[in-house]
C-alpha cells in the first residue's frame, strides 16, 4: 500500500486495502492497516517519511573530526547490537555477548526500554501538550526514533538529539540530515550548560514553552561521585513549568549477586561501567520535580494514560523509569 501510495497512485492503494480486508474476514484489518489506509485517504505527508538506510560500521577516518574508538566497547554499540542493529564492531559484540552469559535476557531488556521511551513520549505528545524534546544520551538511531514517535502526533514537534559518542555524531547526522526540525548536538550530561547553551538546540528549543526531557537510559552511567542528581537539577534548572522529564535507569534488584558482579566486571572494560539504583535512589534524582504515577516502577509496568497489558516477569526489564513534572 505504501508503495502504490509513494508511487503517486493513492486510488490503487486504497483499491489494494479494501481486498485486503475483504480477505480478512471476518474479522477485517488490523488497526494499524486501517491506520495506514485512513492517512492515504487523507494523503498525509508522513507517510512520505521513508525508513532509514542500513549502515555498516564507519571507519575511523570517516568520522568527520571525530574520533571514534573502535577498540573499546561503547554503551551506545552495545545497546544497538542488542536491538538488532548493524553500527557496532567486534569488541562491542563482543562485550554484550559477555554480558549475555549471565543476563541472557540482555536484548528483550533493551528492547522493554525502547518500548518504554515509545510509549513516554507518546504520552507527552498526545496527552501532555509536549511539542519539544530534548534526549540527552540518545544513543544510534534505529526503528521508532523520537522525532518519529512526535510527529506522528504533532508533525510540527522539534527535537534535539545530544550525545557525546562520536559514531552516534556522525551516524545520526547522515540518517537525520533534511529531517525537519531535528538536530543532532554533540554534548555530555556531565556539562549541562554546555547543553542548554548550544546554538543549535536554541534555534529548536524554546525555553519559554515546556520541554520533555529524556534521561532515558544515561543516569546508570553517572556515579555518585559526580553527582547525578545536580546535574539533572542543572539541566531542569533552565526549563519553564509545566516540563516533563523521562527517566529510566539499570536496576539489578533481583539478580544473583554473583551475576550482578559479572555484569558489572564486563561493564568496566566499557567506555563507561554502569551503577545500579533502586527506585528511592532514581526517585531522590529528582527533587523538586512531582512524580507522576505510577511513580517509579519497572519500566514494563508503566504507562499513562493507561498502564499496559501485565509483563509476566517485570524485573527481567533491568530498568526502572517513570515521569516526573516541573511544577
Amino acid at each position: 500500500m505504501l508503495a502504490l501510495h509513494r508511487d503517486g497512485r493513492a486510488a490503487e492503494a486504497l483499491r489494494l486495502y479494501e481486498k485486503t480486508a475483504a480477505l480478512l474476514e471476518p474479522a477485517g484489518a488490523g488497526p494499524g492497516l486501517r491506520r495506514t489506509a485512513e492517512l492515504i485517504g487523507r494523503r498525509d505527508p508522513r507517510l512520505d517519511l521513508r525508513p532509514r538506510p542500513v549502515l555498516t560500521p564507519l571507519a575511523p577516518d570517516r568520522a568527520a573530526g571525530l574520533r571514534i574508538d573502535s577498540g573499546t566497547a561503547s554503551p551506545a554499540r552495545i545497546y544497538d547490537y542488542y536491538l538488532g542493529g548493524k553500527d557496532n564492531y567486534e569488541v562491542d559484540r563482543a562485550a554484550a555477548e559477555a554480558i549475555m552469559k549471565t543476563v541472557p535476557e540482555a536484548p528483550a531488556a533493551a528492547r522493554a526500554n525502547r518500548a518504554f521511551l515509545a510509549r513516554a513520549v507518546r504520552y507527552l505528545a498526545a496527552h501532555a501538550g509536549i511539542r519539544q524534546f530534548v534526549d540527552v544520551g540518545a544513543g544510534l538511531p534505529t526503528q521508532g526514533n523520537v522525532h518519529e514517535i512526535v510527529h506522528g502526533v504533532a508533525p510540527d514537534g522539534h527535537v534535539v538529539y545530544v550525545d557525546n559518542d562520536p559514531t552516534v555524531l556522525v551516524h545520526g547526522r547522515a540518517l537525520l540530515e533534511g529531517s525537519p526540525n531535528v538536530a543532532v548536538i554533540r554534548g555530555d550530561l556531565r556539562r549541562p550548560e554546555e547543553i542548554m547553551a548550544d546554538p543549535r538546540l536554541a534555534e529548536l528549543i524554546d525555553l519559554t514553552e515546556p520541554v520533555g526531557l529524556l534521561l532515558v537510559a544515561i543516569l546508570h552511567f553517572i556515579p555518585d561521585g559526580d553527582d547525578p542528581a545536580g546535574l539533572v537539577a542543572r539541566l531542569v534548572e533552565r526549563l519553564p513549568s509545566g516540563s516533563h522529564v523521562v527517566v529510566s535507569h539499570g536496576y539489578e534488584g533481583g539478580m544473583d549477586p554473583g551475576d550482578v558482579e559479572h555484569a558489572i566486571g564486563v561493564r568496566r572494560g566499557t567506555a563507561a561501567p554502569i551503577c545500579s539504583r533502586g527506585p528511592e535512589q532514581v526517585a531522590g534524582l529528582l527533587t523538586g520535580l512531582d512524580v507522576l504515577p505510577p511513580g517509579i516502577v519497572w519500566i514494563p509496568e508503566w504507562g499513562l494514560p493507561h498502564p499496559p497489558a501485565p509483563a509476566a516477569d517485570p524485573q527481567l526489564s533491568h530498568f526502572i523509569g517513570g515521569i516526573a513534572r516541573k511544577p
